[in-house]
């Protein structure tokens, strides 16, 4: 028996039958006949010296060997066709696909992205906006900006700006609650995307960070961010509102956030690429952008006090 290795086509004509327990479906995958496909096992099994399969009426099951090869075959191609598109991707500097969290992606980065534009018109960004964790490779993305904690093993991680969260309203809510105590009584909007954070960030938590142990009456929930902060912008009540989704609307002065006591937590949205592509150009320009814009950002905090929910607890 030989350690050589079999042509390629027919471990693939393998790994195809393999996952699919059929022929004929994985012939279809690889659109060639079943008979070809059959004759690249057969000559497969001949190179291995032993069956791979075995053939049943209607169907086909793997043997001891073939259970054995399988998954090593399916990880090589998996292997080969991620760095295969990462290749490609290599040379098409000019396109960027990000993905970020639908709150980000529509409270953040869309109000700030013809700023990047008109920086880098070379550029083309695509963006993929949703929570789930990403495999960059298998997905074809080259930067994902997440928030949380990590960790973000085997990737390039750079975590951004701190996080803090303060009651966040419209100006003319602010005089009608003008006292921490006051808020008690407003119309409070809960944020339920932050109730993983550890130790919890919520109303009891900045409550107590002023002093006052209660048991706040919350009027309306949600669970994305942005959701409750469009409310807070319709005058439904008053959010504790994040930095980073926030500072564009106290900068313009369409929120107010009056007491200037803040929830601080060690929770960051980080921007994370795969190792050693954190310098490619467009990465490298991409990163260099926000950073600038989430330092920008941090001017309207200046007066802060931020308080870690962490001495809360």
């Amino acid at each position: 028996m030989t350690d050589r290795l079999p042509p390629l086509t027919a471990l693939r004509a393998f790994d195809a039958a393999a996952r699919h327990m059929s022929f004929q479906r994985a012939a279809a995958e690889l659109n060639v006949t079943p008979a070809a496909l059959s004759f690249q096992i057969k000559s497969l099994e001949e190179h291995f010296g032993a069956p791979l399969f075995n053939r049943l009426n209607r169907a086909v099951e793997l043997t001891e060997a073939g259970r054995v090869l399988a998954p090593g075959a399916a990880e090589g191609f998996g292997a080969l066709t991620a760095a295969w598109r990462a290749a490609r991707r290599s040379l098409e500097t000019n396109t960027l696909t990000v993905t970020a969290g639908p709150a980000f992606t529509a409270k953040w980065l869309a109000p700030r992205m013809y700023g990047f534009a008109q920086a880098h018109p070379e550029i083309e960004l695509r963006f993929t906006a949703g929570l789930r964790m990403m495999d960059l490779d298998r997905d074809e993305v080259d930067v994902a900006i997440r928030f949380g904690y990590g960790p973000d093993d085997g990737l390039f991680s750079q975590p951004l700006e701190p996080e803090w969260l303060t009651p966040i309203m419209l100006p003319d809510l602010a005089s009608r609650y003008p006292t921490p105590e006051a808020l008690l009584s407003a119309p409070l909007i809960h944020n339920s995307s932050d109730d993983f954070l550890t130790p919890p960030c919520d109303w009891p938590a900045w409550f107590r960070a002023v002093g006052i142990n209660a048991d706040p009456r919350i009027s309306s929930s949600f669970s994305q961010p942005d959701h409750a902060l469009d409310a807070a912008l319709s005058g439904a009540g008053v959010v504790l509102g994040r930095r980073a989704f926030v500072v564009r609307y106290l900068a313009d002065g369409r929120l107010v956030a009056p007491f200037r006591v803040a929830l601080g937590t060690d929770a960051k949205f980080r921007f994370l690429c795969r190792l050693g592509q954190e310098n490619r150009p467009d990465i490298a320009a991409f990163r260099e952008w926000i950073l600038t814009e989430m330092t920008k950002s941090t001017s309207c905090a200046t007066d802060m006090t931020i308080i870690p929910s962490g001495d809360l607890t």
